[in-house]
C-alpha cells in the first residue's frame, strides 16, 4: 500500500481539489452542487451563481426558481437548489454567517454527507479529511486496499475508516486527491489503462478489468 502510495506521489506530486473557490463558502456549496455531476461542470456555473450571490446571507433569500435556472446544466439542480439555499439560512442563523469546521457541525447541513464535509475540512480549513468518492472506492478496491474489494456494495464511511488507520491524518487531503486523480485520468471504471499506469507492476487488478 504505501509503495504503490509513493509512487502517486511522484506521478501526481501537486494534488488539489478540482473545484474553484476563494472561501469555505463557495467550497461547501461547490461540493453540495458537484453530487453526481463533474466537477469542470460544476466551476462553469459557480461563477454566475457567487456572482449573484457571494455569501450565504444573499443566497438565503435567494429566488429558488432563480438559483435553478443558473444551475440547471447540473444534475438533481432542483434538488440542490434548495439544498444550498437551506443551508445558508442554516448558515446565517446557527453560526453567524461562518461555515462550521467540524464534521457534526457540517453534515447537520442540508445536503451535506461525510464526503462533501471531508473536501471543506481538508480542503478550507487545512484539518484532516478523507473524501470518500466513486473513484476512491473503485481505485482502493482494485488495488486491493481495503477487506471489502469484493463487496459489490461498499461503504463509504468504513472505507474512510480503513484507509485512514493506514496513513497519518496530515496526508488524508492529499491521499484522497491523488486516489481521484489517478482514477479519473488512469483507472478509469470502463478499459483502464494498466499499460500507462505507474502501479501496473504490484496492482492484483492490472490488466484483469
Amino acid at each position: 500500500m504505501h509503495h504503490e502510495y509513493e509512487e502517486l506521489c511522484e506521478t501526481i506530486p501537486e494534488p488539489k481539489c478540482a473545484l474553484n473557490f476563494t472561501s469555505p463558502f463557495e467550497l461547501l456549496v461547490a461540493t453540495v452542487l458537484s453530487a453526481q455531476t463533474t466537477d469542470k461542470r460544476v466551476n462553469m456555473v459557480t461563477p454566475v451563481l457567487f456572482g449573484l450571490f457571494p455569501g450565504p446571507a444573499e443566497l438565503q433569500s435567494a429566488d429558488p426558481e432563480q438559483v435553478e435556472d443558473i444551475i440547471h446544466s447540473i444534475g438533481f439542480y432542483r434538488t440542490k437548489a434548495r439544498n444550498i439555499i437551506s443551508l445558508s439560512h442554516d448558515l446565517c442563523e446557527r453560526y453567524g454567517g461562518k461555515v462550521p469546521d467540524s464534521m457534526e457541525e457540517l453534515t447537520a447541513l442540508p445536503g451535506v454527507g461525510r464526503k462533501t464535509a471531508n473536501v471543506v475540512l481538508g480542503n478550507a480549513f487545512g484539518k484532516p479529511g478523507f473524501p470518500v468518492d466513486t473513484h476512491v472506492i473503485r481505485v482502493t478496491g482494485r488495488l486491493h486496499w481495503r477487506s471489502d474489494w469484493t463487496s459489490p456494495t461498499p461503504d463509504p464511511v468504513a472505507i474512510e475508516r480503513e484507509i485512514t488507520a493506514c496513513f497519518p491524518p496530515e496526508e488524508w487531503t492529499d491521499l484522497s486527491h491523488r486516489l481521484i486523480l489517478h482514477g479519473r485520468a488512469t483507472c478509469h471504471a470502463r478499459k483502464p489503462d494498466c499499460l500507462g499506469c505507474p502501479l501496473n507492476d504490484t496492482c492484483p487488478s492490472a490488466f484483469k478489468v
